[in-house]
């Protein structure tokens, strides 16, 4: 079995691994940072997986993006004057992150142009990367997001097998939900119709797609960049 695409582009991790400060441990379910929770520090995944949300105004949780190893989280925070945060990450699995000072990280990037330039790379690849997802979500209404997030899932933890594509991430019908901004019974209705047309099948808990140019066909998939039709 091999992997269906490679990693996504990663700032310089050494980098900025010199800056952390302290390691630190998040168990399963419990969060690193919420929304208006002070912003005072940016985080490197050690180990683990965060997932990265939006509350939305009528309380529905809206996942943006799934973060692993050599990951950054809490971005967002830098060079504003908001001193808080305006998203949620909480551990899917126990994780263990580097913690940066936000100000020392912005010296740092102040007085070194490479690693400047290169996470202004980086920055330029995640606002890309947000924006396709907000658009698959307007365009294509439901099921849209629902065919989108799983190309996204296929090119982010996809294992290509003689009986297809293997999603070696197990997520709940809720979690898929989440990142559709859906509702698990819509979620649960829409897969049952791909089981049954043999797009998809489940194996110990995860998915194996079939046929993923089903699913780019039904939303006029554009082929974007591997590296942008991500999860993380």
């Amino acid at each position: 079995m091999q992997t269906t695409t490679s990693r996504s582009y990663h700032i310089p991790v050494l980098d900025l691994l010199s800056l952390g400060d302290v390691v630190k441990t998040v168990r399963k379910g419990d969060y690193l940072f919420y929304e208006g929770m002070d912003a005072e520090e940016l985080y490197i995944i050690r180990s683990g997986l965060i997932q990265i949300s939006k509350i939305t105004v009528d309380g529905k949780e809206l996942c943006l993006r799934v973060c692993q190893k050599n990951d950054l989280v809490g971005e967002l925070s830098l060079f504003t004057n908001h001193s808080q945060y305006m998203l949620n990450a909480k551990a899917l699995m126990d994780s263990e992150v580097v913690v940066i000072s936000k100000t020392r990280l912005e010296e740092a990037l102040y007085q070194n142009p490479t690693l400047n330039y290169e996470f202004m790379k980086w920055m330029s690849e995640q606002f890309r990367r947000t924006f396709t997802k907000f658009r698959d979500l307007l365009l294509y209404g439901k099921k849209g997001a629902l065919y989108s997030t799983l190309i996204r899932l296929s090119n982010s933890y996809g294992i290509q097998t003689d009986e297809g594509i293997f999603i070696n991430l197990s997520l709940t019908n809720q979690q898929l939900a989440n990142f559709c901004g859906s509702t698990r019974e819509s979620i649960n209705r829409m897969l049952s119709e791909l089981k049954s047309k043999k797009i998809i099948s489940f194996s110990d808990g995860k998915m194996v797609i079939h046929d993923i140019d089903y699913l780019k066909k039904e939303i006029n998939c554009e082929n974007c960049p591997a590296n942008i039709c991500r999860i993380e």
